[in-house]
């Protein structure tokens, strides 16, 4: 190999073999008496103990480098590897077979020595604060510094490793004479990513806060970015290949081999180049053999060059050398084998071939780190002067061994009668296995069900270990699937559903089968989409839904405008899903919902680390505040407030503050009789549960209805400023209601299990209780347990009970009835539907304040040890949302699970199972509320966001327009074609994984960000001349311009530097929404995934795709590229892809379209010429064949004149 290259200079050396030396061969330290070892053979080739020096005191002159202790690691194993541990003050010595030494301070005492491999050498070591890396052939294995192993990581056995880099505490990458770079995450032990290398063979690594550096085998040195590791300079130091570099702030210093007529020979100019200017500076000529060389920064920026046969040179790297700076090491062996220099500068370490290891330091007393913590030392061992034992001996008497003197008896005592063998009982056979099992003869077959590991049973130390609890893989859907044993807890309908992606991204997945209504549901994959069920609650809130689609302001990130677009897309949806991809990249912009700790990073998302159950509850708050001050009437901007209390401020009122807001006044009594009067508002009420609920056993009957009241008039003791007073005192807080809100919005805030311990208590109360009144045979004093409750659902126990399963698990009740008192009081209880009869109907509410409030909406957290959890939400749907989507008017309940909707029956959206659904949010709404409201939706976006509007881009000039806005006379009408295409970068890479097949499993779609949208004409005399042509300005990080497809290069999107017409997201979706509104037709290539990006739902009568038009069923879709050949002799997307010209191109090919199919009457003829387009590309191989002169649509001279523009 290229660092050492000790076989090429020595032939003896090659012949080595690793399993001459085993672990067990002996091993010498320099301090100890030679005579140890009298009866051990050596190698007779090897080296005497004789001729070992032992040096005793040696004087050391400050400031110059001179031996000060040597020490033999392994005898006769060649040292491959050093490296002075950056935490501690010890020395790390790795052999050819395998072995690791530590050493401790400059004297060298051993520390600890253990095996790492027993078979390859070791390559590379480095410490870390916990323990040491040591890289071998194709193995990296983390061990403590005695010896013990913390994680063993096997690579592919085709890898050849020999450098490691660690990039930051927790990331390693690793190289070696392969085509890539492994990326190793040391917290979680698992390949993180792989860098292709496009020159094999990375033999050694370095990095600076501006580069990594990577030397090849073929005598390069590449100098790679930070963040991508792509390459940004490369260096061709030396002809044969490369034995060592080093960095130090501007200088890149190599030394290595070149060719000659007779192979290698070693090069004794070292190769220096300045990075600054990147490029070479006069060679360095030194006077020994380089193989190893480190900068030495003290005083100067010294360079210490090492040859193998032990000559040591210092010089400047930009003078000239002396031989009078050559100093010699004096080797045991004939090579010196490694080389390293301590964090201090002031020692160096030398490994040879015969295992020895040589410490040159500049002072008497060098320390190898600046600051170095304490070495722990194992304890001193208390026999060593007790006389060996022989054990081969068989009468050797065991009472030699000395044992302490004890009272107690021993373990050895224990009596054979109070011992029985128990052997492990086999595990029961998985049920799926059994259930789809086929016997042949007394064999049967099963297909795996995978909910084990290969060859692996768990082992339980206790019978009551559930199934549940030990499984840990996360299915790919719950859906579709027979019941598996480990989920028998959480009902299949409401565990996380995940979407499987294939090579056809979303287009073969089957949202279908998870929802069979015309609702639509929301994807989960975008980041904080842990809202989404959030958001069904707000849309299914009729005066929610017209309130939001009735706004439209200026602000670029607004809630309350990408809420309403949402909206607008569900409106339009007839049960496909859609994403809240737009409104969630406004909300993560918004500050507050960042410092409420709102924004989830992707991997506590994906883990549910987050309490999901207290987040959702947050940004239930944060929502409505956030809607009250989007929508207020006065446009004055505003503190946030709200978030953090219960309580908000505004200058002006909204309609979210008249649906939601509840009027209070706050009373504080001090004790000295000062009473202070405040009102206040509130969104919201969180649910205060009695004191010592869960220390009362005896199942005391309380309804929600006292709870609620409690929590909404609420009394606290706590200490308050008392003006009176001029002092903090104790005083009684206690809350009034004034005006009582449309919808009441409940925050349940189980968040403990007390809080879950009193809503089952409740539960059991109240099933008791229903019970009781639904069979009147059943004794007053009679007390019964669950297992009786059961007897009492069957015929024979009673007739007029509903269900059984219906009366489990319920406290929650469907309506309460609330009512003002004359007195400020507030009188709350349940209501039920017999209730009607005694109080009346809901028609005297206004003149008596009693009002009754029907359940619209549970949220629940679901407690799924698997998967981290998630949430759904149960939500009765009302009659014009039947009526729209489906044309009949009734209410139903259903369940919404991201993309997941089914009806349930009602009682299931009041049943909480503790043990696994827990409630977080309910949504009361008071009865006849839609006809107090206007549910009329006009369409805020109007003709003029498509008129001519100025660039965010400072930079840019008219000269540079590339599109010529609409005329008055220009604006669309139904049924006009616009050429549409649009260009994308990349927000996050794709997450996937590989299986044991070998194919690919997409884990996580890569998020892509819309970066460049063009609309071009399509008719009139101005036909293919764009008039939208926006470059779509972000604040988020791009990970990937994708330029060699998008066109869009660094820079484009940056207001500050930009020449292109930059615009927001906003301002450019407003003109397409209002296209769609208007009933165009859009033509372009691959529009769906377009629009998908761009969060567009557009109706399937108003886009003409060209993929689909030049398609036959079941082959393969074609590239825009091939068919403007094919159709167009037009050669396109020559280096990058240009938006203008696909769609210009689209364009054309919908008009040859009409052409060849005479405007879709003629299917047959058409359909011969798609045989024909298909036999040609099959030919070609779908390639394009390279132009001679390179011509494109953009050179046209039709379009010279708007390019002049």
């Amino acid at each position: 190999i290229t660092i050492m290259n000790f076989e090429g200079l020595d032939p003896g050396l090659a012949e080595y073999a690793p399993a001459m030396h085993s672990a067990l061969d002996p091993v010498l330290d320099a301090h100890l008496n030679p005579s140890l070892l009298q009866n051990v053979e050596l190698d007779p080739e090897g080296v005497a103990l004789e001729a070992l020096p032992v040096q005793e005191s040696v004087h050391i002159m400050e400031g110059v480098y001179s031996e000060l202790h040597s020490v033999v690691a392994e005898v006769g194993v060649p040292v491959s590897v050093s490296h002075f541990d950056l935490h501690e003050e010890m020395l790390w010595v790795g052999s050819h077979g395998g072995h690791a030494t530590s050493f401790f301070g400059p004297t060298l005492e051993r520390y600890s020595s253990f095996q790492v491999n027993g078979s390859d050498d070791i390559r590379q070591i480095q410490s870390l604060e916990n323990g040491i890396l040591f890289l071998t052939k194709n193995n990296l294995k983390y061990m403590a510094r005695g010896g013990l192993i913390i994680f063993d990581y096997l690579l592919d056995e085709s890898e050849d490793m020999h450098s490691l880099l660690l990039t930051d505490s927790s990331t390693l990458l690793i190289g070696g004479l392969q085509n890539h770079i492994l990326e190793i995450d040391l917290n979680t032990v698992q390949e993180t990513q792989k860098y292709a290398v496009e020159t094999p063979g990375v033999t050694i690594m370095r990095q600076t806060n501006r580069f990594f550096f990577c030397g090849h085998t073929s005598g390069k040195v590449s100098l790679r970015d930070l963040r991508t590791f792509k390459v940004e300079h490369e260096f061709d130091a030396f002809s044969g290949s490369l034995s060592d570099f080093d960095v130090h702030g501007n200088l890149l210093a190599t030394c290595g081999f070149s060719s000659r007529l007779t192979g290698l020979a070693c090069d004794r100019f070292l190769k220096v180049y300045d990075l600054r200017m990147m490029r070479a500076i006069t060679p360095l000529q030194v006077h020994v053999d380089p193989a190893f060389l480190r900068f030495i920064p003290t005083y100067t920026s010294r360079l210490a060059i090492i040859s193998q046969s032990g000559q040591c040179q210092f010089c400047e790297p930009t003078g000239l050398a002396n031989p009078a700076d050559i100093f010699h090491v004096n080797p045991v062996g004939p090579l010196l084998m490694t080389f390293d220099v301590s964090a201090s500068k002031q020692a160096l370490a030398f490994g040879d071939s015969e295992g020895c290891v040589h410490l040159w330091t500049d002072s008497p007393e060098p320390s190898f780190n600046p600051y170095s913590r304490e070495t722990e030392f194992a304890l001193p061992c208390l026999v060593d002067s007790l006389p060996p034992l022989d054990w081969s001996q068989d009468l050797l008497p065991l009472s030699l061994i000395p044992v302490p003197l004890t009272a107690d008896t021993l373990l050895s005592d224990w009596p054979a009668a109070n011992s029985a063998p128990a052997p492990r009982r086999a595990p029961p056979v998985d049920a799926e296995i059994l259930r789809t099992m086929k016997k042949v003869g007394f064999i049967g077959y099963a297909p795996n069900p995978r909910t084990r590991l290969r060859n692996q049973i768990p082992y339980r130390l206790k019978e009551s270990d559930s199934e549940f609890d030990s499984f840990s893989q996360v299915t790919e859907s719950p859906i579709g699937r027979e019941e598996e044993p480990h989920l028998h807890m959480v009902s299949k309908k409401y565990r996380k559903v995940t979407i499987k992606y294939s090579k056809l991204g979303l287009e073969d997945f089957d949202f279908k089968h998870y929802n069979k209504t015309l609702f639509a549901g929301l994807e989960p994959h975008i980041p904080n989409a842990y809202c989404n069920c959030m958001i069904q609650v707000l849309y299914f809130l009729e005066p929610v839904r017209c309130l939001i689609q009735n706004h439209l302001c200026q602000k670029e990130f607004c809630l309350a405008c990408e809420l309403g677009f949402l909206f607008h897309m569900l409106d339009l949806s007839r049960g496909d899903p859609c994403q809240g991809s737009n409104f969630l990249r406004a909300f993560r912009t918004i500050p507050e919902a960042s410092a409420l700790g709102l924004i989830l990073a992707d991997s506590d998302e994906a883990s549910g680390k987050g309490n999901l159950a207290r987040l959702i509850q947050r940004w239930n708050r944060f929502i409505l505040t956030q809607l009250h001050q989007d929508l207020q009437e006065l446009e004055v901007p505003q503190a946030y407030r709200g978030a953090g209390g219960s309580s908000f401020c505004s200058s002006g009122d909204s309609v979210i503050g008249q649906l939601f807001s509840c009027e209070m006044e706050n009373c504080s009594l001090c004790r000295c009789g000062s009473e202070t009067v405040r009102a206040s508002s509130t969104l919201l009420f969180t649910l205060s549960y009695p004191e010592g609920s869960n220390s009362d056993k005896t199942g005391k009957n309380c309804d929600f209805a006292q709870v609620l009241k409690r929590s909404i008039c609420l009394e606290q003791n706590t200490q308050a400023w008392c003006d009176n007073c001029e002092k903090y005192q104790p005083t009684i807080q206690t809350r009034n209601i004034r005006h009582l809100p449309d919808i009441l919005v409940i925050n349940c805030e189980v968040n403990s299990l007390k809080e879950a311990d009193f809503w089952r208590m409740q539960a059991e109360v109240a099933f008791k209780m229903a019970i009781k009144k639904h069979s009147g045979e059943i004794s007053k004093n009679k007390e019964f347990a669950l297992a009786d409750w059961k007897e009492l659902g069957s015929p024979e126990g009673m007739l007029m009970c509903p269900s059984i399963e219906e009366l489990k698990n319920v406290w929650l009740p469907f309506s309460i009835q609330m009512k003002m008192t004359k007195n400020k009081g507030l009188d709350v209880c349940n209501w039920t539907d017999g209730d009607e009869m005694q109080w009346g109907p809901a028609r005297a509410e206004e003149e008596h304040g009693v009002y009754v409030y029907d359940l619209m909406a549970t949220v629940v957290h679901i407690l799924d040890s698997r998967t981290g959890g998630s949430l759904v939400a149960h939500i009765k749907v009302g009659e014009t949302y039947h009526q729209r989507k489906e044309g009949v008017t009734h209410q139903q309940w259903y369940l919404f699970n991201d993309f997941l909707i089914e009806p349930i029956d009602k009682h299931e959206a009041v049943q909480f199972d503790m043990n696994w659904k827990v409630p977080a949010i309910l949504y009361y709404i008071k009865r006849n509320l839609n006809s107090k409201y206007n549910l009329n939706i006009k369409n805020p976006i109007e003709a003029n966001v498509l008129l001519a509007e100025a660039s965010l881009a400072r930079k840019q000039r008219k000269t540079h327009t590339t599109f010529i806005p609409l005329m008055l006379n220009e604006m669309p009408q139904v049924g006009d074609l616009v050429g549409l295409d649009a260009e994308f970068v990349t927000l996050n890479e794709e997450e996937a994984e590989l299986r044991s097949d070998g194919t690919k499993s997409t884990i996580k779609p890569s998020q892509m960000s819309v970066a460049r949208i063009t609309c071009v004409r399509g008719q009139g005399p101005n036909e293919g001349i764009p008039f939208i042509d926006d470059y779509i300005s972000t604040q988020e990080q791009v990970v990937d311009y994708l330029t060699q497809y998008s066109g869009i290069k660094p820079g484009d999107l940056d207001a500050k530097i930009s020449s292109k017409h930059l615009t927001t997201l906003k301002s450019t979706y407003l003109k397409l929404r209002f296209l769609i509104d208007i009933g165009v037709k859009f033509v372009g290539h691959g529009l769906q995934k377009d629009f998908r990006v761009i969060n567009l739902m557009v109706p399937k009568d108003q886009v003409l795709d060209t993929v689909y038009l030049f398609h036959m069923p079941r082959k393969r879709m074609i590239s825009l590229r091939f068919l403007a050949w094919y159709f167009l002799d037009l050669k396109i997307q020559g280096e990058t892809h240009d938006s203008i010209e696909d769609a210009r191109t689209a364009l054309q090919l919908y008009r040859k379209y009409l052409e060849l199919s005479k405007n879709g009457t003629e299917p047959e003829s058409f359909h011969k010429v798609l045989k024909g387009l298909y036999e040609k590309g099959r030919k070609m191989d779908w390639k394009v064949p390279e132009p001679e002169g390179q011509t494109s649509p953009k050179s046209a001279a039709v379009f010279s004149s708007v390019l002049a523009l």
